[in-house]
């Protein structure tokens, strides 16, 4: 099994290498900078892995990159404005595909743009195998397995400690700003909706007496649950005081002499908090919870095994959401021994 990871040279690349190279997967380093990719080698105990130079401007280049690998993960944000290359190549070179992205318009594009051209060229496509997004969208498939008929699913992030974003995270909320201002995009009878309100203002999390403002917020899951869930609405939300601090202004100037991103002693301090609360046409409800530790992390852990089950069990070829690539149950009890955990709860009915 060999990988290529595009980006390999930045923050969360690092920690994608670093997961290879403990893994023992065979890698293939792929970006822009030859000396930075050396550097990324080194540091992360890989001094013999290939390097190869491809930008995402160079379509020939980045087949190059991928050919002979059986799979890409890129972690080269922000995603928006780069990313539909990279995913074009490793279909081409017929590689399975997945992504660190958190950039919700840019998931969307992605299912809409290439879900013929991956299934033509049996390659799974998998979009923002990310911390967020994979865990919460195989709980969203088991509560409505539970519930059996779902109207709606409402996902709440809440993240605290760590020591802020990488640069590659704040350089994608700036280019995304836009989208984060509205809220994102809301599953509503059969589309996704730009702007639409909140429809709950306020949400009690696991561990906390009192409930916490919550404001919309574009998460990746409200692209992917609608896609194997017969549901109504589907909608995200984050805390109100994180949609503040995104909100402040940032210039490429004040990312640059920023820290690339947090240290190994930030990251052990973070912890994160995804809430699934599902309702059920018959007004049941219930509430799934994913908690654990180091977002950036746990990302890593995330998208080296996406990658790798993708190449060693294959789901069937396009562009998948995380439940219909893998078996839910199976995937999240691989992550229980890194610290995540999970409970399934009936709530009051409505």
């Amino acid at each position: 099994m060999k990988i290529a990871v595009y980006g390999a040279n930045g923050y969360q690349g690092r920690l994608v290498l670093a997961e290879m190279a403990r893994r023992g997967i065979e890698t293939v380093l792929a970006g822009r900078d030859l000396a930075r990719l050396e550097e990324a080698a080194s540091a992360v105990g890989l001094p013999g892995a290939e390097r190869r130079v491809a930008d995402t401007s160079d379509h020939g280049a980045l087949l190059n990159a991928f050919r002979g690998c059986d799979g890409v993960i890129n972690c080269a944000g922000p995603f928006t404005s780069s990313g539909e290359a990279v995913v074009r190549a490793a279909i081409a070179a017929g590689c399975h595909y997945v992504d660190t992205s958190g950039e919700q318009l840019y998931v969307k594009k992605i299912f809409d743009a290439f879900r013929t051209e991956a299934r033509n060229a049996g390659v799974t496509v998998v979009p923002a195998a990310n911390d967020g997004c994979v865990p919460v969208d195989l709980m969203a498939h088991l509560l409505a397995d539970r519930l059996g008929s779902v109207e709606e699913i409402i996902t709440t992030h809440a993240v605290v400690g760590g020591g802020g974003m990488s640069r590659g995270s704040l350089r994608s909320v700036v280019e995304t700003i836009d989208s984060i201002k509205a809220g994102g995009l809301t599953y509503d009878d059969g589309d996704w909706r730009p702007g639409a309100p909140a429809r709950r203002t306020a949400i009690t999390l696991p561990g906390r007496s009192e409930a916490t403002p919550v404001t919309p917020f574009p998460v990746s899951e409200v692209v992917t649950v609608p896609r194997h869930i017969r549901v109504r609405h589907v909608q995200g939300l984050t805390e109100a005081a994180l949609g503040d601090r995104l909100n402040t202004p940032l210039t490429p100037q004040i990312i640059e002499n920023l820290p690339e991103g947090p240290d190994e002693d930030s990251r052990r301090t973070q912890h994160f908090t995804y809430v699934i609360d599902a309702t059920g046409t018959d007004g049941r409800r219930a509430r799934g919870t994913v908690q654990g530790p180091d977002t950036y992390g746990t990302t890593a852990v995330i998208a080296v095994e996406s990658a790798r089950r993708l190449i060693a069990d294959p789901a069937e070829p396009g562009v998948l959401a995380p439940a219909q690539a893998y078996h839910p149950t199976a995937f999240l009890d691989f992550l229980v021994p890194h610290g995540i955990r999970r409970t399934i709860e009936d709530t009051a009915a409505t």
